[in-house]
């Protein structure tokens, strides 16, 4: 990543565009002067950004796992989270959670040994099981598109560990010790979908290597009191000072070494201090940076989504990217897409275009329940999949919103009318549009919010959102 004082500089304007995603008082005291600074400012800005995913991965897991037995959205580490229903406004874990699969997920350590997921036949149903590193980067992704629908296991192994596999178990290796495995299973939200989807569920199995074959129950976890269970964790990860923030980071990077490709970009930050393997060298931190470098960090960060010289794509006011899961040394993408997608897969998996304001001739305005919207898909341009695609209404801060019918999320599977000449209109408000066209209703709250397309598996031939022959329609007033 080239982090320039110039690109810092240039964005003033982003940067005040993006205060919702900060802390409020984030930009009430004056922005350090980006010529002035001095360069172990923005070298520890970049070593900000190059952490983000890192310490905002570990930040998820320490909440998610802090539990004695799964419930709900959580579970100890190494035990099989299987969500049971779509969350709801009151979820918080995640930020741009999806409200159209079920997730069945598990935070597992391999640093000491290999653990062995299984996962059932699915009978032609659309899943998906990636396989993130302590980085975000999605290591492996078994599921429909990849290998199939029938009975799979993996044995998932840390960072230089070798042995033996069991026949009939496919070797997987992680870069990290820290492992997220974030499967989704496809479910139409009916109680009888819910059902069969719980079965399947409930025959996904989670061992360690030691254990695999063998009558094997996790044992319960012991309860953190001192960890913030109610605070966001993107909002926990901001509101650390550059000296905490770093002291994690140094701490997390002796078992989720950096990559060899960040060698070059990881040794110049020694200067400030970090040195894999080894604690945080606070001294070597001007103080005065302390509660800066955060700030314009992250406001940087954002500032991607607008001017990503590519990265994020702007189509009638949707901003998409085909640069996820897989980031290699482009650590601002990395970091953008920890920001507001965590979790997100590979572009051949999922693609999330995502607007966050109207176009209105030559002016863009942020979306308002104050105002009523209109997406009009034509006649045979409904989004090509062989997957599924949705439509999520998030607030500012990228979580669900509370609504009288407890709809999330818009897709085919809401029976969508048809207009008489073959058009599909998604209605975008606070009220209902009535009866006769609620069906097409997507709920929207009374103040800001943002729009977020799923495509889930993607057609790779024309017409496609990933060579860009498939063009997303705008967003309109009514």
């Amino acid at each position: 990543m080239e982090l320039t004082r110039r690109a810092v500089a240039l964005g003033g304007a982003g940067l005040l565009a993006s205060a919702a995603f900060s802390p409020a008082n984030a930009l009430e005291s004056p922005l350090i002067d980006p010529v002035e600074a001095a360069d172990d400012f923005w070298l520890a800005v970049e070593a900000y950004i190059y952490g983000y995913p890192l310490v905002t991965t570990e930040m998820t897991r320490r909440v998610i796992t802090n539990v004695e037995k799964p419930e709900g959205s959580k579970g100890p580490m190494g035990h099989i989270i299987k969500l049971r229903e779509y969350p709801n406004a009151s979820f918080k874990d995640v930020t741009a959670p999806n409200a159209d699969t079920l997730y069945t997920t598990a935070f597992i350590d391999v640093a000491k040994e290999p653990w062995v997921l299984s996962i059932p036949d699915m009978k032609d149903r659309y899943f998906l099981f990636p396989m993130l590193d302590g980085w975000t980067t999605v290591f492996q992704v078994p599921g429909k598109r990849t290998t199939g629908d029938g009975a799979q296991s993996y044995a998932i192994t840390g960072p230089g560990w070798q042995g033996d596999i069991p026949d009939g178990v496919t070797e997987y290796k992680s870069p990290t010790s820290i492992v997220w495995i974030l499967g989704r299973i496809y479910c139409d939200g009916t109680p009888e979908d819910y059902k069969a989807v719980h079965e399947l569920q409930d025959q996904c199995k989670l061992v360690p290597l030691s254990a695999y074959g063998k009558d094997w129950t996790p044992p319960p976890a012991k309860v953190d009191p001192s960890i913030d269970m109610k605070t966001a964790v993107r909002d926990q990860v901001n509101r650390m000072d550059a000296i905490e923030y770093f002291s994690l980071l140094s701490e997390l990077m002796k078992t989720n070494p950096p990559t060899a490709a960040d060698a070059d970009t990881v040794a110049k930050f020694a200067q400030i201090g970090i040195v894999p393997g080894q604690d945080f060298d606070k001294s070597k931190l001007n103080a005065a940076f302390i509660k800066r470098i955060p700030e314009i960090a992250f406001h940087r960060i954002m500032l991607h989504f607008k001017f990503s010289d590519g990265d994020v794509k702007d189509i009638n006011g949707w901003g998409y990217t085909t640069g996820a899961g897989i980031y290699g040394t482009n650590y601002l993408q990395r970091a953008l897409i920890t920001a507001i997608g965590l979790g997100a897969n590979r572009p051949q998996d999922a693609v999330y275009p995502t607007s966050l304001k109207s176009k209105e001739g030559i002016l863009a305005r942020a979306y308002n329940g104050a105002n009523n919207y209109v997406l009009t898909f034509p006649k045979g341009h409904l989004p090509p999949v062989r997957g599924f695609w949705s439509i999520t209404m998030y607030n500012d801060k990228y979580f669900f919103v509370d609504n009288p019918i407890n709809r999330y999320s818009i897709s085919a599977r809401q029976n969508l009318k048809v207009n008489p000449d073959g058009s599909t209109d998604i209605y975008i408000q606070h009220e209902s549009p009535g009866a006769d066209k609620e069906a097409n209703w997507l709920p929207a709250p009374k103040e800001k919010f943002v729009l977020m397309m799923r495509l889930y598996w993607p057609d790779d031939s024309p017409p496609s959102i990933l060579d860009g022959s498939w063009v997303i329609p705008p967003v309109r007033k009514a």
